[in-house]
């Protein structure tokens, strides 16, 4: 029986080359905000890409955030998707936002010790511990990153990355996975997660 993948239309990612990398996976998915859709899915695909604030304005007009607080089943979040999946973020003119509180944590400034912001291109990741969403991925493989603002490593912290600061690449808590970078643009890596991902 065939699983039903939704990806959730924030209105703030590029949701087409996400999909398009599940679809090369032989992947069928649905993108749609409708909360009756992404309540029912199997597993939920949760991109976004641009300023924290302006999306969690898009997610609050769309009424989304007490959907995606509600989910049980896995959840992926994807740049800002993960994110937008903590406590609290910098990203924005007036000081602090909220965000969706998934997870405990904090995004800040990537402290890039005089390294050019955005972090942009490719990128060696370590996970922290063992677990699904990297099997099959050894230590070291390189993923593809573009982000000026970051998790630092803490207790969900699933893999790191290190840029001027380490910071989590990957994070997680209960239902709710979280990836920094980007796996529909890392090659056969990315691909690997995504499947990983699918597969739990």
């Amino acid at each position: 029986m065939s699983q039903r993948i939704v990806i959730v239309n924030t209105g703030c990612a590029n949701i087409s080359s996400v999909r398009f990398a599940l679809e090369r996976l032989g992947v069928s998915v649905e993108v749609s905000d409708d909360v009756g859709v992404i309540t029912a899915a199997d597993k939920v695909f949760f991109p976004g890409v641009g300023s924290a604030s302006a999306a969690m304005q898009s997610i609050t007009a769309k009424q989304l955030a007490p959907t995606l607080q509600s989910l049980t089943q896995p959840v992926l979040g994807v740049c800002l998707g993960m994110q937008l999946m903590v406590e609290s973020s910098d990203e924005s003119r007036t000081g602090k936002i909220d965000c969706l509180g998934l997870m405990p944590g904090h995004v800040g400034r990537l402290e890039s010790q005089g390294q050019r912001l955005p972090h942009m291109g490719w990128n060696t990741v370590t996970s922290a511990r063992e677990n699904p969403l990297f099997a099959g991925i050894d230590d070291g493989t390189y993923f593809y990153f573009v982000h000026s603002f970051a998790v630092p490593e803490y207790k969900n912290t699933l893999a790191s990355c290190e840029y001027g600061q380490r910071f989590s690449a990957a994070i997680a808590h209960n239902n709710y996975f979280g990836v920094q970078f980007h796996p529909e643009r890392s090659g056969d890596a990315g691909a690997q997660l995504l499947t990983n991902f699918v597969n739990l």
